[in-house]
């Protein structure tokens, strides 16, 4: 097993909070079962050898905070705050064309199946939100498609319900796909970024978790820095640094569908 991936970012008798890097899987998968080195073990390791209990999960691709319980009463109770919308995630992502300054994408979305000989059984479909503002924007002297330029920009994502992939899907359905997305994005911007900057990564990063703790349910505010991959992406905006608002207190308009 390779050196530790995982930094820890909070740890208490209750918690083990980590920034996960992007291409780690968080546990075992059936779509991916060649694969030997998971999140979970890292943090297990990182635990003392002790076991650890993940809370909720997060795409291979994707970078950024990861939460376990180390102890199965704490696992049950953030279970528990989850679903009742108490744990308020936010992403930064990069994304083709500019969105609008703020806005809500309610699009519900039907269930992807975890098996891939499955996807094609009818699967539930369920509602889905995720809130977002639009931080930066960019436009670079490059033909990728049928313009003379191509508009980038970067986005905060709020996220309310937790279905599989749903910012990926929902910044697709309102035509601003993630940058990297190999299944929901732009073939042609993500070969441009992937051979401009050696490396064609999803530009997708869970920055901040804010939930209340387990036994004395304070709120913990646990923030996460951005990978070095993300950051020199994030030169195509010049003089933009990030700082991470707190989930909740944006507004915007509605984006259906």
């Amino acid at each position: 097993m390779m050196a530790n991936p995982l930094t820890e970012l909070f740890r208490d008798e209750q918690l083990l909070v980590v920034h996960k890097p992007a291409g780690l899987l968080v546990h075992r998968s059936p779509i991916d079962r060649h694969e030997t080195e998971f999140a979970l073990q890292y943090a297990r390791a990182l635990n003392g050898g002790e076991y650890v209990y993940p809370v909720h999960r997060l795409d291979r691709p994707t970078s950024g905070v990861l939460m376990f319980a180390r102890n199965p009463e704490a696992a049950q109770t953030l279970g528990k705050a989850m679903m009742a919308g108490e744990v308020h995630k936010t992403y930064l992502a990069m994304v083709r064309g500019w969105p609008p300054e703020a806005g809500l994408i309610d699009h519900p979305l039907r269930e992807e199946a975890v098996d891939r000989r499955l996807k094609d059984q009818a699967q539930p479909v369920k509602e889905a939100r995720t809130r977002f503002r639009t931080l930066a924007t960019t436009e670079i002297p490059v033909a990728i498609e049928r313009y003379p330029t191509s508009r980038y920009a970067l986005v905060e994502l709020f996220p309310e319900t937790g279905r599989k992939h749903q910012l990926r899907r929902h910044l697709k359905h309102i035509n601003h796909p993630i940058i990297g997305d190999a299944n929901h994005g732009r073939g042609r911007h993500n070969r441009y970024f992937a051979e401009r900057f050696g490396e064609g990564r999803l530009m997708l990063a869970a920055t901040r978790i804010v939930f209340p703790h387990p036994v004395s349910r304070e709120p913990l505010d646990v923030q996460a820095p951005l990978e070095a991959s993300f950051l020199k992406v994030l030169s195509v905006f010049p003089g933009f640094r990030y700082e991470a608002a707190k989930p909740g207190l944006q507004s915007g308009s509605e984006i259906a569908g």
